[in-house]
């Protein structure tokens, strides 16, 4: 698959045609604009990671410059990702398993929060569905996503307060569920002497999810 264009990978402004978008570089820019949001990075803070510049890396994203193999590198680097993840068609992966024990777990509040990804993790989702577990009397805060995410959550077991933003705490019990704006500041506390509990769907409203590794 060829990937490498002429050696113009610091240079913006491209008039002639390498600046026409192609299939390929809309996957390359799809894919970087969402695992970049994935990550809570702003353009310039990858640029400072990756020594990328942001000038390049807004072309990268809008599909209007094809990146170098190298260029592919430095940026997967940064972002602690395979090349391929950047290069794949989100669209042709086809069946995927999970398995319980490669499955990437996250943990948070000196393991208060934990938050099992059930799908690959790395590759661009337009849906992420997790299985979380919260101490007892844990509180767990999150920061206000990009506008549009929302997310949806399921408690198995256990006792929640799920404050939004402003908004009065909601309880849940057993088996209720909840869906919230999660572009506001928003936070899990549990109420109960035992673990709770839960799964958590995140999606945004462009389809590409903007969470962080701390959801």
């Amino acid at each position: 698959m060829a990937i490498a264009m002429a050696r113009k990978e610091e240079t913006p402004h491209l008039q002639n045609a390498e600046s026409i978008p192609t299939k390929l570089s809309l996957i390359v820019g799809e894919n970087l604009r969402h695992l970049r949001r994935k990550h809570g990075l702003s353009l310039e803070q990858l640029s400072s990671l990756s020594g990328v510049s942001r000038a390049m890396l807004g072309q990268i994203e809008t599909g209007k410059s094809a990146p170098t193999i190298n260029l592919l590198g430095r940026i997967a680097e940064a972002l602690k990702v395979s090349v391929a993840s950047l290069i794949s068609n989100p669209g042709a992966a086809g069946t995927v398993v999970v398995p319980r024990d490669r499955a990437t777990i996250v943990t948070s509040g000196e393991g208060g929060f934990i938050s099992r990804a059930l799908f690959p993790w790395g590759d661009p989702q337009t849906v992420e569905i997790y299985e979380v577990t919260i101490g007892s009397a844990h509180d767990e805060a999150f920061a206000a996503a990009s506008p549009g995410t929302k997310k949806s959550l399921v408690l198995l077991s256990g006792e929640l307060l799920v404050t939004v933003g402003e908004d009065s705490p909601a309880r849940l019990c057993n088996g209720d569920a909840i869906l919230f704006n999660a572009d506001a500041p928003h936070h899990f506390h549990n109420t109960g002497e035992a673990e709770a509990k839960a799964f958590l769907v995140v999606t945004a409203l462009d389809g590409a999810n903007s969470r962080s590794r701390q959801l």
